[in-house]
């Protein structure tokens, strides 16, 4: 047990005041003071050391139905945070533990010991279990190995690719042994750490031409799985690359989250039956009976260095709102983390 300091009386906490309409702007939020409250009967009171700023949190600040409940309007938002226990009122959870929880955009939170985590931050650095070793990991390893049926052999195309998600998935395709790893990026910047570091095959900045030529001149005997983390036109190229029984899981779309039109689907939607393709989406949530496995099986390749990852830490609970604006814009290389 370490000597935990008292906590004060009040701590900061984000509040969403307004649902942004396309872009969201600074007057939808506020960072307001709040009475720091002592935990009851099975809960901990957990001082946050880093908070998670994910691009699926845009989706909780509108009002539409979705597969998790809108943020509510003048109440603290949530997100993934890890802290160290200051107060505990719960078995299994001591004071100085380090836990997992899901009461992030706030200095101190009470949860529920049911909902929280312990992590040993000997084995591996506090932040990682937020990125690559937390729910971020997760999604890589559940949507290429469970949705996307990858087999050793497959060739690997993934959008976003320098983003925490694709970096991990294109990485544990390379390890899992794809034939060919392709990914696209936003700039020249983070193509050449695609290839560099992360061991890609082949990368390409979508910016710079057409996706489809771009894929086609990377991939060109085609592409078995497609991961996309962007939708639009990188969907279609996709569709338009995929090879016989190939695959595509559906992770997220950030190139239309912003948009207040809909956004036009792929054109060639047709093809899928000639290569008897198919399009899958999925959630997170539905696999964390891989947890398990997953931390068995990556967990080795980070210490090791073979997984490599990246962060971009933003210091200070007062920049949390700008850090967030920050994964829209693709500002971030791998996870981007708040640190208070």
């Amino acid at each position: 047990m370490s000597d935990a300091p008292t906590p004060p009386a009040t701590g900061r906490e984000w509040h969403l005041l307004s649902r942004p309409v396309g872009w969201p702007k600074p007057e939808d939020f506020a960072l307001v003071e709040a009475e720091v409250p002592t935990p009851g009967e099975g809960q901990v009171l957990v001082r946050n050391e880093y908070l998670s700023v994910d691009p699926y949190m845009r989706g909780r600040m509108s009002a539409a139905k979705s597969y998790v409940a809108p943020y509510e309007l003048g109440k603290a938002m949530q997100g993934g945070a890890v802290g160290e226990v200051v107060a505990s009122n719960a078995e299994g959870i001591a004071v100085g533990d380090h836990v997992l929880h899901f009461f992030g955009w706030r200095e101190y939170a009470v949860v529920d010991a049911k909902n929280a985590v312990t992590v040993d931050p000997d084995a591996a650095p506090l932040s990682t279990y937020l990125g690559v070793l937390g729910m971020t990991g997760l999604t890589a390893y559940a949507g290429l190995l469970r949705t996307a049926s990858f087999k050793e052999g497959d060739s690997v195309f993934v959008s976003g690719a320098a983003g925490a998600v694709g970096s991990q998935v294109g990485q544990i395709a390379r390890l899992k042994g794809a034939s060919r790893v392709i990914g696209s990026a936003g700039s020249d910047e983070k193509v050449k750490l695609l290839v560099e570091e992360y061991g890609f095959d082949a990368a390409f900045n979508y910016k710079n031409g057409p996706v489809s030529e771009q894929l086609r001149a990377a991939a060109p005997d085609g592409v078995d799985v497609y991961f996309d983390n962007v939708g639009g036109d990188h969907l279609e190229a996709a569709i338009g690359s995929l090879n016989r029984d190939g695959r595509i899981a559906v992770c997220g779309a950030i190139s239309v989250y912003n948009n207040t039109e809909p956004a036009p689907g792929p054109k060639n939607l047709a093809r899928l039956i000639q290569t008897r393709g198919r399009i899958e989406g999925f959630l997170v949530g539905d696999h964390y009976d891989l947890q398990p496995q997953f931390v068995q099986e990556v967990g080795p390749w980070v210490r090791s260095g073979e997984l490599k990852y990246r962060e971009t830490v933003v210091e200070g609970i007062e920049n949390n709102l700008e850090a967030f604006l920050g994964v829209l814009r693709g500002d971030n290389t791998g996870k981007m983390i708040v640190k208070l």
